[in-house]
């Protein structure tokens, strides 16, 4: 299998995917925003025939369109928090329709359905070299602001009474999250990110015992589903995508 070199950068993304997905998505649990991967990988798509439509990187125009919905869902959670999730549905809404009027107009309707499911095993060497920034990006803010996130994820408003800077903290994570979205949008799929971003750390939560084997175990738990969903994938002939999402739904049931 590794003799090939498509997969050996399919296992390099994904084993990087593996690492930073949980370390979003255990802040998007926590804060009762488990759609929020949903909303803007389906926001991605619409960036994604920006992109085809304006000649552009489709990566740069799911980022761009990311970055701009996650901050839009920030700002009407903060106008109606005791409705949070209602702007989660409110920018999933435009985001697919916006996506479904301009892939009216894309030519390379193939280039378009490979963000739908991905193409993990399609990974050109400069995608894994975007993926590998990005990794170190998203591990060294996680890393730096453990404490400030901790306590922003444990609750806001007293993380902001004790002087944590939580408007600065949330829109740099919020700018990491859409840059990881966009990315695993290409590799396993607009349509089963949110799955990665959530499922690890659901597991994670049956076992862990504090905020930081969470972390470890949800880490744990996606480097599982990704090198054996991948290797699955290869040997049977089934989409990497689909299959790593339905290997975590099968070890989160058990």
């Amino acid at each position: 299998m590794f003799e090939y070199a498509f997969m050996r950068r399919a296992f390099a993304v994904g084993l990087l995917l593996g690492v930073i997905m949980p370390c979003i998505g255990v802040m998007i649990v926590l804060k009762r925003l488990s759609m929020l991967g949903d909303a803007l990988s389906h926001t991605s798509l619409a960036g994604v025939a920006a992109g085809l439509l304006l000649d552009i990187d489709p990566v740069l125009g799911a980022t761009a369109t990311c970055v701009a919905a996650a901050f839009g869902i920030e700002v009407i959670r903060k106008k109606i928090p005791q409705y949070a999730e209602l702007s989660i549905a409110v920018m999933l809404s435009a985001g697919v329709g916006l996506a479904g009027v301009l892939s009216g107009f894309v030519r390379n309707a193939a280039g378009f359905n490979s963000f739908l499911f991905g193409s993990i095993v399609a990974i050109t060497p400069g995608e894994l070299t975007a993926t590998a920034v990005i990794s170190v990006l998203v591990l060294a803010a996680f890393v730096l602001l453990y404490k400030e996130l901790f306590a922003i994820a444990l609750d806001e408003n007293a993380a902001h009474r004790a002087g944590v800077p939580v408007g600065a903290v949330n829109s740099l994570y919020t700018i990491l999250t859409a840059a990881t979205v966009s990315v695993a949008a290409r590799t396993v799929g607009a349509l089963i990110v949110s799955s990665m971003l959530v499922l690890p750390v659901a597991c994670a939560m049956q076992v862990a015992r504090s905020y930081k084997q969470t972390v470890l175990f949800s880490i744990l738990f996606a480097e599982g589903f990704i090198a054996a969903g991948l290797t699955l994938a290869f040997y049977a002939g089934l989409k990497p995508g689909g299959t790593i999402v339905l290997l975590g739904v099968g070890c989160l049931l058990v």
